[in-house]
Parts: C-alpha cells; sequence; structure tokens
C-alpha cells in the first residue's frame, strides 16, 4: 500500500497539474470505487462537474481536492489506486475507474483514477474542504509542522503494545505503513516487538527522527516503487527501493554491523530487521 512520501508525491502533482481546473465532465467507468459515496455514481458526477479543484491536500495516506462552496473530493489510492494526469484522447489504462475532464488555461486534460485491485475509492466530502470529517480521527503525519512530538511520546510510552504496531496505528501518527515503519525502526536500532511502555523516552525521540529520516529520503527519491502500481501524476516511478535498508533484503546483511537481515510473520505481512542491531525484547519474568 502507498504510503505518506508516495502519497505526497501525488498530492504535489495533483497540486502542479490540477489546481485551478474546472471539471467538465465525470465518467464513472467502474463504480465499485465510488462505494463510499452513498448517493451513487451520478450523484457524485453530479456533484463534481462544472466544479473548480482549489487545491491538494493531504492527512496521512488520504488525499483531498477542495471544491468551491466547502466540498471536497476525498481519495485514498488503496492497494493500487493511481492518480494520473493524461492528455485528451490519450488511451485509456487497462483499469481506469473514474474519468475526470478538465479545462484551464492551456487548454483541456484529463484527471484519471486507475486502481486494479479496487480497494481505493473516491466519494465527494460535504464541508470538507479544510479537513474532512471522514478522516478526522486520522492523526497527523510526522512531516506536518503542527505534529505535536512530545504528545506522540507520552502516548507511546503509555502503550503495551509492540512498537511496530503503534507506528502503523493511523490514530496514533498517520502515513507510517510497514515499509517505513521497518526502515525506521532500523535506523533507531529498536525491534518491533518492543513495547512501547518499556521504551525510554530518548528510544521514542530516535525513532521518531527515523521515520522523518526515511520519509523525507524517500520523498526526495519520488517515494518507493515495487512494480508499476506505485507512480505519480505523470505515470514515473519512485527509487527509493533501491535504497532499503532492512525492507524487503532477508538474507542480506547489514550495512551496519554485517549481520544478515531476517524476515518474520507480521500480521498478515512481513516485518524486516537486523537480529544484532535490533534484538528481541527479553520476556520479563513473572
Amino acid at each position: 500500500m502507498p504510503e505518506l512520501p508516495e502519497v505526497e508525491v501525488v498530492r504535489t502533482g495533483l497540486e502542479a497539474h490540477v489546481v485551478g481546473r474546472t471539471v467538465t465532465a465525470v465518467e464513472v467507468v467502474h463504480p465499485r470505487p465510488l462505494r463510499r459515496h452513498v448517493a451513487g455514481p451520478e450523484d457524485f458526477a453530479s456533484a463534481v462537474t462544472g466544479r473548480t479543484f482549489l487545491a491538494a491536500r493531504r492527512r496521512g495516506k488520504y488525499l483531498w481536492l477542495p471544491l468551491e462552496d466547502g466540498d471536497a473530493v476525498l481519495a485514498h489510492l488503496g492497494m493500487s489506486g493511481q492518480m494520473l494526469v493524461q492528455p485528451m484522447g490519450a488511451p485509456a489504462e487497462r483499469h481506469l475507474r473514474v474519468r475526470f475532464v478538465l479545462e484551464g488555461p492551456d487548454g483541456a486534460s484529463e484527471l484519471r483514477f486507475v486502481d486494479q485491485r479496487m480497494f481505493g475509492g473516491l466519494l465527494v466530502s460535504r464541508g470538507g474542504a479544510d479537513l474532512p470529517p471522514e478522516i478526522a480521527h486520522i492523526a497527523r503525519d510526522p512531516m506536518d509542522p503542527d505534529f505535536d512530538d512530545d504528545l506522540f511520546v507520552t502516548r507511546v510510552r503509555r502503550r503495551t503494545s509492540g512498537v511496530k504496531r503503534l507506528l502503523l496505528d493511523q490514530r496514533l501518527v498517520s502515513g507510517v505503513g510497514n515499509i517505513y515503519a521497518d526502515e525506521a525502526l532500523w535506523l533507531a536500532g529498536i525491534h518491533g516487538d518492543r513495547p512501547g511502555n518499556r521504551l525510554r523516552r530518548a528510544d521514542v525521540v530516535a525513532l521518531l527522527a527515523g521515520v522523518r529520516t526515511v520519509m523525507a529520503a524517500a520523498l526526495a527519491q519520488g517515494g518507493t516503487s515495487f512494480d508499476a502500481l506505485y507512480v505519480n501524476v505523470n505515470g514515473e516511478s519512485g527509487y527509493f527501493d533501491r535504497s532499503l535498508e532492512v525492507y524487503g533484503q532477508e538474507g542480506r546483511a547489514c550495512s551496519r554491523c554485517g549481520t544478515a537481515v531476517v524476515r518474520v510473520p507480521f500480521m498478515n505481512r512481513s516485518s524486516y530487521f537486523c537480529p544484532r542491531c535490533q534484538p528481541r525484547p527479553r520476556r520479563r519474568s513473572s
């Protein structure tokens, strides 16, 4: 699933190519991505047609495009969603789901929502221009200038769950997924199973710094692309996968100590870590 850097790359692309353009038509090729727009595909199309995208915003892994009168188009990319800007009349992508025809100062173009697996989706958020109410429960992300470091540290140290689970809790901190959690934990030298309440304040501060470091590096390289699914609005892939230290590196030597990276099952996915740099937490004796 795309994480904060991948979604932010898409947001900046939408800001450059979509903001200020007016939607002149909407074609719903497949209704499933609009399943959370309870009024249905026809209402979605009519609610957006004739209106102008005023901005491109993000909270965690969610994107939204504010419209006039305070509404917004809210988007989540799911596992394979893409927001692509294409010239008018360009051949349709195989998994095209929704097409917006846009008019701007330099002519017409198209914004296309493409989603192979269709876990992503779109909806019109009523009154959601500043922050859609559908995502009001999502925490700020570590790259947000208003992120509260002290509050995050305090909340982590009160929880008994493993710290990787806490990093993936979007109500606690948003935008962090499996890839960047593993990379940040490696940077901080912390095993993902260590309970939050067994971390020192300095540990959580170091972990937060690690999250910001790997996300900044990923943003600079356009995000992490393992296949053609994770692309920016121009269909270009990012290159941060070439810089990953532990994620997907099972059996390779840790660049810090030379120990082979280990993979273990984690929440129907996998965790990758260095067993020397990130020792497993010891069980407390009863």
